[in-house]
């Protein structure tokens, strides 16, 4: 036991490390873990009316910057005649329309995808805003350092301080320092911005959408966000409550202007939204960065190798299959790989297709072999004539398949042609030794296997996890090498002697 121990322990590590780094690309990447999962995408589209002067039109429209709980999938602007760009200016993003001279009733469209569900860091949480100066009339002053007062005895950070205030200021019946401040500041998340600055608190106002499918003319609400000295927490100056609910996408932060029309009058901004889905699989593929997964997918390779590595990525499972077959088992094969390759081969023609070529052309490669052993060749001349005949036969069955308009006839090419020689010459040798009965029960074995590994494989699920997180073949190492370790009875064993008593 003690000398085992390293090797379970190795064990276990592969394990571990297989699943762990699955996790950690489905959580980072996004790919989904089963295929065909569906996820939900929001359709905003953005409107801007205006009445242009006939001079030069400039309109910038503020942008999401990396929304908490919303990733960006794409976006695009429809406004003929308008030239368009997306401004990024040190993490502040805008989209910007230009026009050399433009007159009367004017309206843009910026439409954008948002996925929900990733979160991304914020990017300016290193650049803290001090509190503003507040400047107040004295009796504003007085009223609002009574305000504080009450706000900050029962409160210790600036998130109670921030709720206690929208506690007192949305009071159905507010004290008279309350209804002064109420009265000199229509806007109460102004109010509420100032008071917070006062008190040496981080805020800043932000610009959220309240998702709502199918919903038209849609206004932006500001919301309240306060820094708690580790990161910025979302209030809503309505009902005190914190952290942003699901439906809702932060538009802008700051006080920037969300919309600013250069040559233009009466401008006007509304928002339009509808609730979509889309596979996740393709989803994440769009969305994936430049990260440590990313760059080990062979999703980002030419379509011709991805092919390639999706078939490739399958063997591991095969193996698997024959090692439990052959160990746990007991069955006997034709070889060890043999039965591998075919299930690959049936994986290109279809199982009943497959079958009936392999069996036609190892049942005709026989008796050929038959005919070779009277001409006593030696056996490197022996293997290379069975090679030529194989593919002769092969060529045959696909004109012929071609000729019925079969597509199994042509697809029957990817049979491995040298492992097929391989298993004539085999089988011919132990027809010779053993007899037809031990060819018939490790050719019936070997299609056994290779079946059961196609059924395996050609899963959706399988094909699946195989191709999209590849780090799974460190488990099915590590199953196979336990395996390896197995030295009790087989199963083919227990059934053959299961009359015997103990």
């Amino acid at each position: 036991m003690i000398q085992r121990l390293p090797f379970y322990i190795f064990i276990t590590l592969l394990v571990v490390a297989g699943l762990t780094t699955a996790w950690l690309r489905h959580t980072t990447t996004g790919v989904p873990l089963l295929p065909g999962e569906q996820q939900n995408v929001w359709l905003i589209e953005a409107r801007i009316d205006f009445v242009a002067t006939g001079n030069e039109v400039t309109v910038r429209l503020d942008l999401p910057d990396h929304p908490p709980g919303f990733s960006l999938l794409r976006e695009h602007a429809a406004s003929p005649g308008y030239g368009f760009s997306i401004i990024d200016e040190d993490g502040d993003r805008s989209a910007e329309w230009s026009k050399r001279q433009a007159e009367g009733p004017q309206t843009l469209y910026y439409n954008g995808q948002y996925v929900p569900g990733r979160k991304y860091r914020d990017r300016e949480v290193n650049i803290l805003p001090e509190p503003e100066m507040v400047f107040w009339s004295e009796p504003e002053a007085t009223a609002s350092r009574e305000l504080l007062r009450r706000a900050l005895a029962t409160s210790s950070t600036p998130a109670s301080t921030a709720r206690e205030l929208i506690k007192l200021l949305n009071n159905p019946a507010p004290d008279q320092n309350a209804a002064l401040l109420l009265g000199s500041v229509s806007n109460k998340t102004e109010l509420l911005l100032k008071l917070l600055n006062q008190s040496g608190v981080r805020a800043r106002t932000v610009m959220a959408l309240r998702l709502e499918d199918a919903r038209r003319r849609q206004q932006l609400t500001e919301m309240l966000e306060v820094h708690t000295g580790e990161e910025w927490l979302l209030i809503n100056v309505e009902t005190a409550e914190q952290g942003l609910p699901p439906n809702v996408l932060l538009w802008s932060r700051g006080v920037s202007a969300r919309l600013d029309v250069m040559g233009g009058r009466n401008s006007n901004l509304t928002f339009s939204m509808i609730e979509q889905t889309a596979p996740a699989l393709a989803l994440s593929r769009e969305q994936t960065e430049e990260n440590f997964f990313s760059l080990l997918g062979v999703s980002r390779l030419p379509i011709e190798e991805q092919g390639m590595f999706k078939m490739l990525f399958l063997l591991p499972l095969g193996a698997l299959v024959v090692v439990f077959m052959r160990i746990v088992v007991g069955l006997k094969t034709a070889g060890t790989f043999m039965p591998i390759l075919v299930s690959l081969a049936f994986m290109q023609t279809t199982l009943l297709p497959g079958l009936l070529s392999f069996v036609m052309i190892v049942s005709l490669g026989l008796v050929f072999r038959s005919y070779l052993s009277y001409l006593n060749l030696l056996m490197v001349a022996r293997i290379a004539t069975l090679v030529v005949m194989v593919i002769l036969l092969i060529s045959v069955l696909s004109l012929v398949g071609y000729k019925l308009g079969l597509s199994s006839g042509i697809t029957v090419t990817f049979f491995p042609m040298i492992i097929i020689a391989w298993t004539i010459e085999r089988m011919s040798i132990l027809w010779e030794e053993e007899g037809p009965r031990e060819v018939v029960v490790q050719g019936s074995g070997s299609l056994l296997v290779a079946v059961l590994a196609y059924l395996l494989m050609s899963l959706p699920v399988i094909s699946h996890l195989s191709f999209n997180f590849p780090e799974i073949n460190l488990i099915i190492l590590a199953f196979i090498l336990l395996m390896g370790q197995y030295t009790g009875y087989k199963l083919a064993e227990l059934w053959r002697f299961r009359h015997m008593e103990s």
